[in-house]
This record gives C-alpha cells, sequence and structure tokens, in this order.
C-alpha cells in the first residue's frame, strides 16, 4: 500500500480486499484479528454482550451511583440560626465599638467658594459595652460622639456575635457554633448630602467546645454509613472507567505502531481522540470530586472539619458531572443524540467565534466603565458594566440604563446613546445571530449525515472492513479466564 492510502474496504472479511495488509510482513490472519479486537473496542456495552457474554457492568454501576449520589442531596435542610450571644473575650463582653474616619483638618465655605483642607485621614472609635454594665451616668458620658460633617468620611459601627445551630439536632447530627463579624458603614466619602449605608456580615462557622448531646445517634451512623457506600461505589468505577482509559491507549499505542510499520502512515490527531474517550475522563472527575466531597462531608458531620463551602461545591460540581455522564448512554441511540453531536462538531469553530466575540464585549465593558462609571450606578466598576451588559443581550437592563443617565451633560448623554444603540444591535442582533447560525448549520449538516451517512474516518474504515456481527462468536479470546482477571490486569481484550 502506498503511502497515504487510506483504509477502503468494500467487501466481507473473507473477500481479498480485506487483506491488504498481506503485501506487509505481517500475518494477514492476524492483521484481521486485530481489526476485530479495534471494533470490539468501540461496540456499545449490549453489542459487548452479545459478542463475549460480559454483562455491561460499568453501565449498571453508574446508574446505580447516579442514583445514590441525589439520594445523598435530598437530606439537605434549610437551616436556620438561632441563640445568639455577644462574644466574650476573657469572661468580659466585647464592646460595640463606633468609628468615625475624619479629615485631621476640614474648613470648607461653599458660599465663598473656598477651603482649607488636610488631606490626612485619622480614626476616632468609641466602646459601648451593654447597658448593664454601666453605672448612673456612665453611659451618657461614652456615648458623647460628635460628628463634624465637614470632615467627616465615614461612620463604622462594628460588632461581634456568636451563635448556635440548634435546628439539626432534631435530625440526630451535632450542632456548629457561629461567629458573626457584623460591620455597619454610614458611608460620607461624597460629600454629596446623602450618606450611603451598607452592611455586611462575615461568619465563621466552628467546633463547638463543649458539647453534649444524650439519645441515640443511630441516624448519624446511618449518615456515615451512606456516605461510605457513596465513596465505595464512586471509588469501583473511578477504578473501572481509569482502566479502560488505560485499555485505550495501549490500543492507540498498537493501532499506531501497525500503521507505521505496515503503512508508512502517521496517524492523525482526529483518530488518536477516537480511542480516548472523553465521557470516560468525564465520569472519573465527578467520581474523584464525589469521593473527595464525601470525605469532607464525613468530616463535616463529626466535626473535625466545617469547611462546608469547600464540600458543597465538590459535591455540587460532582453531581452535575454525573447527570452529564448519563447522556454518554444516550450516543447508542443517535437520534437522541444529535444535540451532542452537534455541540461537538461546532465546538471549533465556536471556540474560535467567541474569542472574537470576548474582546469587543471588554472593549465596550472598559470604555463604559472609564466613560459612564462617574455617571451611572451600574457602571461604577469593571464587574458591574460587565453584568449590565450582559443583562442588556439579554433584553434586561437597557430602559433602566437610559434612565439613569437622563439629565447629564450633552456630551456624557449623547455618548451613552451612541455607546448604546451600537452595543444593543451589534450582540442582541448580529453576534448573537451568527452565533447561533454556527449550530444551526452544524445541526443540518449532522442531520444529511444521520439520514444519508457520514464520512468515515481511515480508522472506522479499517474498522467497517470486519463484517463479523457480534453474535457471531469471534470475538470470544482464550485469554480471559473471569471477569475478576479482567478487572484486576488491565488488557485491550477487556471492555
Amino acid at each position: 500500500m502506498s503511502d497515504g492510502e487510506r483504509f477502503t474496504p468494500s467487501a466481507p472479511s473473507d473477500h481479498p480486499a480485506c487483506h491488504r495488509a498481506a503485501k506487509s510482513h505481517e500475518d494477514p490472519q492476524a492483521v484481521e484479528n486485530f481489526r476485530r479486537k479495534l471494533k470490539y473496542f468501540f461496540m456499545s456495552p449490549c453489542q459487548k454482550y452479545r459478542a463475549r457474554g460480559r454483562k455491561p457492568w460499568k453501565m449498571m454501576l453508574q446508574i446505580l451511583k447516579i442514583a445514590i449520589i441525589t439520594f445523598q442531596y435530598l437530606h439537605l435542610q434549610n437551616l436556620t440560626v438561632d441563640n445568639h450571644a455577644f462574644e466574650r473575650t476573657d469572661g468580659v463582653l466585647t464592646p460595640l465599638s463606633i468609628c468615625q474616619d475624619l479629615y485631621q483638618h476640614a474648613n470648607v465655605l461653599p458660599a465663598n467658594e473656598t477651603f482649607d483642607i488636610d488631606p490626612h485621614v485619622e480614626t476616632e472609635c468609641v466602646s459601648i459595652y451593654p447597658i448593664s454594665l454601666y453605672k448612673e451616668g456612665d453611659l451618657e458620658k461614652d456615648m458623647n460622639i460628635t460628628l463634624d460633617f465637614q470632615r467627616l468620611l465615614a461612620v463604622n459601627i462594628y460588632l461581634k456575635v456568636k451563635a448556635i445551630n440548634l435546628q439539626t439536632v432534631r435530625h440526630k447530627e451535632l450542632p456548629d457554633c457561629y461567629d458573626f463579624s457584623i460591620n455597619i458603614k454610614f458611608d460620607n466619602r461624597a460629600h454629596s448630602g446623602q450618606i450611603k449605608i451598607s452592611l455586611s456580615s462575615d461568619v465563621q462557622i466552628k467546633v463547638c467546645k463543649d458539647w453534649n448531646v444524650s439519645g441515640s445517634n443511630l441516624h448519624y451512623q446511618l449518615i456515615v454509613l451512606f456516605d461510605c457506600v457513596v465513596i465505595c461505589s464512586c471509588l469501583l468505577s473511578l477504578i473501572l472507567c481509569t482502566r479502560s482509559v488505560y485499555n485505550g491507549v495501549l490500543l492507540l499505542l498498537e493501532y499506531i505502531r501497525f500503521a507505521s510499520n505496515n503503512h508508512r502512515r502517521r496517524v492523525g490527531w482526529s483518530e488518536r481522540a477516537e480511542f480516548i474517550n472523553g465521557w470516560y475522563i468525564l465520569i472519573v472527575a465527578s467520581d474523584t470530586l464525589t469521593i473527595a466531597g464525601s470525605v469532607l462531608k464525613i468530616c463535616i458531620q463529626s466535626k473535625e472539619l466545617t469547611n462546608y463551602d469547600v464540600c458543597s461545591i465538590l459535591l455540587g460540581i460532582a453531581t452535575m458531572l454525573a447527570w452529564i455522564g448519563v447522556m454518554r448512554y444516550l450516543s447508542f441511540f443517535q437520534k437522541y443524540y444529535i444535540l451532542i453531536l452537534t455541540l461537538q462538531a461546532a465546538l471549533p469553530n465556536v471556540l474560535r467565534f467567541s474569542f472574537c466575540a470576548v474582546m469587543i464585549f471588554l472593549s465596550y465593558c472598559f470604555c463604559g466603565w472609564i466613560v459612564l462609571g462617574p455617571h451611572n450606578d451600574n457602571f461604577r466598576s469593571f464587574n458591574m458594566v460587565a453584568n449590565c451588559l450582559f443583562s442588556m443581550i439579554n433584553g434586561d437592563e437597557i430602559y433602566s440604563t437610559f434612565t439613569k443617565i437622563r439629565g447629564k451633560s450633552d456630551l456624557v448623554w449623547m455618548f451613552s446613546r451612541m455607546y448604546i444603540y451600537s452595543f444593543v444591535p451589534l450582540f442582541t442582533f448580529m453576534i448573537t445571530s451568527l452565533f447561533i447560525a454556527l449550530f444551526t448549520d452544524t445541526y443540518e449538516t449532522i442531520k444529511k449525515y444521520q439520514e444519508h451517512g457520514a464520512p468515515p474516518s481511515e480508522l472506522q474504515a479499517f474498522i467497517d472492513a470486519c463484517k463479523d456481527p457480534p453474535s457471531s462468536g469471534k470475538y470470544v479470546v482464550d485469554d480471559e479466564s473471569s471477569t475478576f482477571w479482567c478487572l484486576c490486569a488491565p488488557c485491550v481484550n477487556c471492555t
């Protein structure tokens, strides 16, 4: 076979056309066996069952795993916090602090259009303890706060509150202790006559120092036992899918050597990607995150750790990936798999198109932030600009953005109109329409392939030369001793 010649079989496996590799030093029967091995590798679980009688354990395990992972989240509770108390340090209540940020000196006379100001900032704080700790007359003395609005930049109120969440006791779970750091800010930096008020609250979850819950803890033990079942099932799924990926890599290397030695042909990246099942990679990632999140969940339930955010992110992403992985089994039914085929075929063009669209979007973000930031609250920060413009693409925030710039200077008003009038049609009518057109064209191509057949790759053409059906009995090999050996010793003949 000459360099670059494609595998173009056109006859059954017993026809001489199936044995073109006979021109090489390889045995024709060995070539045919290798072709049959490749065909078996790309079979569906049902076809593999008909070929070798092996039950689709991975598929059944994935279905079971999805069920138990989803059930693991059906018991999440809506938690509320009660039993608040002030923080104590060495037995003394932590006071509420009122701090004001002031210019060191400011003498502003708007009527005379004169001012004398020292821009250095100083902070003055007053601590206020609970009323029960004050003697008569002391409270009025400590509460003596003078506000100089010409010098005033901001007033901050700081307090710390502790709480214990007792709701989990009803579910036989140990409560957590919460430390709240609360800040109430009166912002007068603009000196516009309007003071902005904001409230921020940071919470730190801790393990309670001394706790005692009487009664049975059977429910807690059952939850831990269920989490252990989830970990074991995901670990088994991780081993099986990793083994399948490893077998695919081994078969890929064997195919590369075969193509190089017998046909002097280099295997392209598109053919190599066919050996690496992306769904297995997705399941491996899901299993890894589920195992890590479940271990962290057990540590949280036993009050060894309190990393709720990390645990929820790990388990949330793992559940999403597990459900997406179900679509792999729709690939055996082409009519139901058309969404994935369309996304897969359109992905390269979509990435290139999105790169250009993002550059244009960022240019509008920076421009709006610089010009309209002082005049519109929606453009005060880069993050707010991005949110506002993305909302405009979906038809939101357009009218409110127009009205918020009403009454500004003529130059800013004119710029804002040109800015919005150019952005909305560009992204809503042009870029979004072109983006949809990429998927539409790909969808039409996929439909034609389903009706008339897609042009096979060189790998698929080589495999299609083997006409042995799964039920022919020719796929049973003698070196398979047991399913346990197939699980423990990776080999390319295993499913």
